[in-house]
């Protein structure tokens, strides 16, 4: 015995009709705009957190400011939301619901465009706006006069062989194109981007004046990059920066903002060619083939030198410290491995124009220049952890098998340099600020089809244009000739596919034009 079979409610959608119902829903416009508005609004955290990839020192300072709040945003993705699932998800869909509602649409409008102008209406005075008058001219002049009237539109004349015969007329069909120019555009911009972020790649680099850097993995400070992108396929360029300038505004209420920030370096962009000179700056990069070279940032590398108790020499470099604030207020780490008997670490910072409070302690720096430089830092002895072999941040002292070095009244050995000056160290060794140096933040990205989003914003603008600016409007004329030699009866009629008040002002002038072009100007028409 057979199971018996369930009965289908009335309201009841069967699998395929749900899928349909739901393709529906989302390539409706209502849902791409929704999707656009949503796209949006996801990308808002982006804009004040701050990403991996972008600036990892700022991801560390935020875990530090806000340790219970950070690890919950990181498992959700706030630290890469151009990249994390949600957005991805949001975007994915987004292109699908665009394309679903572009299709049918130039499917529709391709019909239109190979569609006739619709028949007249059989009462005009029905219209929005309409109007008549009569004639002397024969009905082929009018049926002439009214295709140089309306000029491009696409026109049909019709004789009904009674003596009547109507012209229609139908343009502004750039509208639709514009809209359809419009929301392909989207489409384009989003293509653009998402091939961008999955085979480009971006890196920041700190170098030093003086310094150099080859475009390899190793030595980037911070690297990301789109999971179609091969880290084996970095362009072999590589450049050494010569000079760092930083100038800022000296007086008045603008005082201590940048004036010029400019790198100049010097690259070569394939290994065996010759150097080259160029002038990095603001909006300026330095454009190679396979990345471009921008200048996002720069600040102090004091030159320190340290040495140990037996008095060898166990540490000279520049000691980049990372700005904190606008007056260039900085932190920096200072890392002396193979110092004996222990290892040594300094933590401290840099005042590029130090001031004092009212005890003559150095606070704060009151001007972005180097007018007054001043190096403070703490020392630390024991193991700095290096031979563990867990990488570890140069911006960071591990502190967790070190000791603090105190005075001999038990409080924190301080330790403050000026240019030239040099400090003993307890239990032998001392360390002096040899020079300064500045130092360029800079920024190494391909954009692979990068001016596909630009093409694609240009013609969208162009498109929003055409479909804001361009009038669909249907035209009729329709002329009777007159029994026993009376004047021609000539009807006109217009219809705007998106209403406008001013049509009936505009009929008026239609009807002065079109009776300019019989030859006649007398003011005999009257517009119903």
């Amino acid at each position: 015995m057979s199971a018996p079979t369930r009965e289908r409610r009335a309201s009841e959608l069967s699998s395929r009709e749900f899928l349909r119902w739901m393709w529906r829903q989302l390539t409706s416009m209502r849902t791409a705009l929704f999707l656009l508005l949503l796209l949006a609004v996801a990308a808002v955290p982006g804009s004040f957190i701050p990403q991996r990839g972008v600036d990892e020192r700022a991801v560390e300072l935020f875990f530090i400011d806000h340790p219970t709040a950070a690890p919950i945003l990181d498992a959700l993705g706030f630290f890469s939301v151009y990249s994390s699932p949600w957005f991805s998800a949001i975007y994915l869909l987004l292109m699908v619901s665009l394309v679903g509602c572009i299709v049918p649409r130039m499917t529709v409008y391709a019909r239109a465009l190979r569609a006739r102008p619709p028949r007249a209406p059989r009462n005009f005075s029905r219209m929005p706006a309409s109007g008549s008058f009569e004639i002397s001219a024969s009905v082929e002049e009018v049926m002439q006069a009214g295709r140089r009237a309306l000029g491009r539109a696409r026109i049909d004349v019709v004789d009904d062989g009674s003596g009547t015969t109507e012209l229609r007329a139908e343009k502004g069909y750039l509208r639709e194109f514009g809209n359809l120019v419009f929301h392909v555009s989207i489409v384009v911009v989003l293509v653009g981007v998402a091939v961008g972020s999955l085979w480009g790649y971006r890196g920041a680099v700190i170098v030093t004046e003086g310094g150099g850097f080859s475009n390899t993995l190793s030595q980037y400070n911070e690297f990301s990059s789109g999971p179609l992108f091969d880290a084996e396929d970095l362009p072999p360029f590589s450049f050494r920066v010569d000079r760092m300038i930083a100038e800022f505004q000296p007086e008045g209420p603008q005082r201590g903002a940048p004036k010029l920030f400019q790198a100049d370096v010097t690259y070569t962009e394939r290994p065996g060619e010759d150097p080259e000179q160029y002038e990095i700056y603001v909006n300026h990069p330095l454009s190679l083939d396979g990345g471009s070279v921008f200048l996002v940032g720069q600040g102090y590398a004091p030159v320190l030198r340290v040495t140990d108790s037996t008095g060898a020499v166990v540490f000279e470099d520049a000691v980049v410290f990372l700005p904190t604030d606008g007056s260039y207020e900085s932190q920096g780490v200072v890392k002396v491995p193979d110092a004996q008997p222990e290892q040594i670490g300094f933590q401290g910072f840099f005042l590029p124009t130090a001031v004092s409070t009212g005890d003559g302690a150095p606070s704060t720096s009151i001007y972005p220049g180097a007018v007054n430089p001043l190096v403070g830092l703490r020392m630390w002895t024991g193991d700095l952890g290096l031979d563990d072999g867990v990488p570890q941040s140069v911006y960071v002292l591990e502190k967790d098998q070190m000791t603090p070095v105190t005075d001999e009244n038990g409080e924190p050995f301080n330790i403050s340099l000026s240019p030239g000056q040099v400090q003993e160290l307890p239990g032998g060794g001392s360390i002096e600020f040899v020079d300064l140096k500045r130092f360029a933040r800079l920024q190494v990205a391909q954009t692979p089809a990068m001016t596909l989003p630009l093409v694609g914003v240009s013609l969208g603008v162009l498109g929003l244009i055409a479909s804001l600016m361009v009038r669909p409007r249907r035209t009729w004329i329709r002329a009777r000739s007159g029994e026993d030699g009376s004047p021609t009866v000539v009807e006109v009629a217009a219809l705007d596919r998106v209403p406008r008040d001013e049509l009936p002002e505009e009929i008026d002038d239609f009807l002065a034009q079109l009776r300019m072009e019989l030859g006649d100007s007398t003011p005999e028409e009257s517009r119903a």
